[in-house]
């Protein structure tokens, strides 16, 4: 017969019993949990394979310093400029592509509320993928806990921390400047305007929301969520300031707004008060929601020169 070196059979059984003895070693010595206990911390911070599927969640992620871990965005991510030029897009935020998410092999999905729809979300999560839904509290606590919360979702708690409590100092400035205002200002926001046909921003809306923070009333308070608003409408809402947002090619001019019969009426008309101003950074709700709350107050208030609006 052959004969058969008993060398490897030897090892083998040595490596084996040296493992046995170390794990008998580890449990006597009550090391095992916590050796296990690391490797489950180990991989949980390792990095994701992030879609994120709102523009807010990839501005937060940009500013955390993880853009390497997003492998997708959606057509509204639209700050930093370079999101969408280097990631693979999966559609507008309302109708994103299963197909599409799923063929990036992504770990995670971080989604607003409203992302959808509602098949598409189911699909990605029943192939396994998780699938994490951020509220929308468009308060600055809400806001502070959003970046938090993304934080602790990509496994970066330390710098997402940073950056809450960075963002909430900002706020608070704001809160101060809020309280030297001597008066309030009436804000109209008009999300568009075709064919005569105004519809605008009222209470429980992302407009109110912004108005509120930058120091203003919000003019369209009679109506609830965005709505259209009649021309006696428009009059009785009497805003100081008519605000819109900036589109390209397509910006409203105060020729536009005050050369309809009742914005002419209004006292926004008297001194054309037209203030334009990006749509993600206006209402994007996120790291620079501060900055842009700050702009719309200075530009409303003539109060200087605003970095992200511009009154017209």
């Amino acid at each position: 017969m052959p004969s058969t070196s008993p060398s490897r059979p030897v090892d083998v059984s040595r490596r084996s019993l040296v493992a046995a003895s170390g794990l008998t070693a580890a449990i006597l010595a009550g090391s095992l949990v916590p050796a296990l206990g690391s490797l489950t911390a180990l991989a949980q911070a390792a990095p994701q394979r992030i879609v994120a599927a709102g523009g807010v969640i990839t501005e937060i992620l940009y500013a955390l310093g993880l853009q390497d871990q997003i492998v997708g965005v959606d057509t509204t991510s639209l700050h930093p400029p370079q999101a969408l030029k280097d990631k693979p897009n999966v559609g507008y935020v309302r109708a994103l592509s299963a197909e599409g998410v799923l063929s990036l092999k992504p770990t995670l999905v971080i989604a607003i509320d409203g992302a959808g729809p509602p098949d598409t979300i189911k699909l990605i999560a029943e192939a396994g993928i998780r699938v994490e839904r951020l509220g929308e509290d468009l308060t600055p606590k809400g806001i502070v806990e959003r970046i938090r919360a993304v934080g602790r979702l990509a496994n970066a708690t330390p710098q997402a921390d940073t950056l809450a409590d960075a963002i909430d100092k900002r706020f608070q400035a704001l809160a101060r400047e809020r309280e030297a205002l001597a008066a309030r200002k009436r804000v109209l926001f008009v999300l568009s305007l075709q064919n005569g046909r105004v519809v605008v921003g009222g209470r429980h809306s992302g407009a109110d929301a912004i108005i509120t923070l930058a120091g203003a009333v919000n003019a369209a308070e009679a109506v609830d969520g965005y709505k259209p608003l009649t021309d006696e409408g428009v009059i009785a809402a009497a805003p100081d300031v008519v605000l819109v947002m900036q589109r390209g090619d397509h910006a409203l001019s105060p020729s536009d707004v005050f050369g309809l019969p009742a914005f002419a009426a209004t006292p926004a008309a008297r001194n054309r008060s037209l203030v334009s101003m990006d749509g993600l950074y206006l209402l994007g709700f996120g790291p620079r929601t501060p900055e842009a709350a700050h702009d719309l107050m200075a530009a409303a208030y003539g109060l200087g020169e605003a970095a992200g609006g511009r009154r017209q």
